[in-house]
């Protein structure tokens, strides 16, 4: 194999498929890029047998071939080589010279016949969506993932299309995170889960451009990401999601509107005062004076704060985690939130009026009675 290309090309083929390199295997192959010129064409290809990413870049094909080479070795290399073209040639002892100007370089490879391509993937049920709206559906509810691999539909995000609509729903056992998207057209009906790493990984190299276009296909054990010269390949995770259904149907006795901005800085100032070990809750109450306050005692020190809000229901006095308010408060784009709530025992519910975004978070029991 002989093929020349921008360095610049290289290095960004050599950045989106590194994300799928195994760092953690028995199976040297697997720690290795493809490089595949064929067709007309210079394919890269890593493959961790959970994820899989292939793309395409421009160059030029002097002589047809494939190899394996050792992916961090082979990033490094070209990362420090000078900003020109690169010339890569194989011969049939499988020595590999990369030359760059006055640079000669010879790196680590294997045989190309050794590496698993990614699996075909049956192209019947697909959505399409902009990149830009993936990547903000991925970034709202992924941190609610729980990263304990014995509850390992936790790992995952669940996601249904139905009517037309697809639902994204990430939970950990302590909060939920949902989204609702309106789709385009006529979209088959789809239930799956799909392992949170790999949408992050996702969610890195797609351009986040809303012209930009991903089509997602699903098959029964297997999702494919599709855009530009570009494909993703993940595995699902196996099994039956939770009733998400029952868990929406919380009733509510209070409803909170405040401010975003002005209630995520109070949290934030609240939390300088919480040390991980305390796990010490915020503790809100919602009076009938149109004013929320929100309080911390820990060993380090104190805070009190009050926050003008519009309300309609109930006093209440609840206990949350500062650090899950925070974190569906960060991604929501509304300047003002709407928080539900029943009691001091039932998690509140902060959504928008159309349910676009829903996130829900149970309380920290606290004794009522002392504040």
């Amino acid at each position: 194999m002989r093929i020349k290309c921008k360095k610049s090309d290289l290095s960004a083929g050599i950045s989106t498929v590194s994300k799928a390199v195994s760092n953690k295997t028995t199976m040297p192959i697997l720690q290795c890029i493809l490089v595949e010129a064929a067709g007309g064409r210079i394919k890269l290809i890593a493959n961790d047998l959970e994820l899989g990413i292939e793309t395409y870049i421009e160059g030029t094909i002097l002589e047809e071939g494939k190899i394996a080479l050792e992916a961090k070795f082979f990033s490094d290399i070209v990362r420090k080589l000078p900003d020109s073209e690169i010339d890569i040639e194989t011969n049939s002892d499988y020595k590999t010279t990369v030359y760059c100007e006055k640079t000669k370089a010879v790196v680590p490879c294997r045989s190309g016949e050794d590496f698993s391509y990614l699996p075909t993937i049956e192209k019947e049920k697909s959505i399409t969506i902009s990149q830009m709206t993936l990547r903000d559906v991925i970034r709202q509810t992924i941190f609610s993932i729980s990263d304990n691999e014995n509850t390992r539909l936790m790992t995952g995000e669940y996601f249904k299309v139905e009517n037309n609509t697809l639902t994204v729903v990430s939970l950990d056992g302590h909060r939920i995170s949902m989204r609702n998207i309106a789709l385009k057209g006529d979209n088959p009906d789809v239930k799956v889960v799909i392992p949170g790493k790999s949408l992050q990984e996702v969610s890195k190299i797609i351009s986040g451009e809303m012209d930009d276009e991903i089509t997602i296909f699903f098959s029964d054990n297997h999702v494919l990401f599709e855009f530009g010269d570009t494909r993703v390949v993940s595995r699902l995770i196996e099994g039956e999601y939770f009733k998400i259904s029952q868990m929406l149907s919380i009733d509510h006795k209070i409803v909170v509107k405040a401010d975003k901005k002005e209630l995520m800085a109070i949290i934030d100032r609240a939390s300088i005062f919480i040390q991980e070990t305390d796990k010490k809750p915020i503790v809100v109450s919602v009076k009938n004076d149109n004013n929320m306050y929100l309080r911390v005692d820990t060993n380090i020190g104190s805070l009190n704060e009050e926050l003008e809000i519009s309300k309609e229901g109930d006093e209440i006095i609840i206990g949350f985690n500062p650090k899950f308010l925070m974190d569906a408060l960060r991604v929501i784009d509304d300047d003002n939130v709407s928080i539900y709530m029943y009691d001091s025992k039932s998690p509140c519910i902060i959504k928008d009026a159309e349910e676009t975004y829903i996130y829900i978070i149970l309380p920290i029991n606290i004794n009522t009675s002392i504040y």
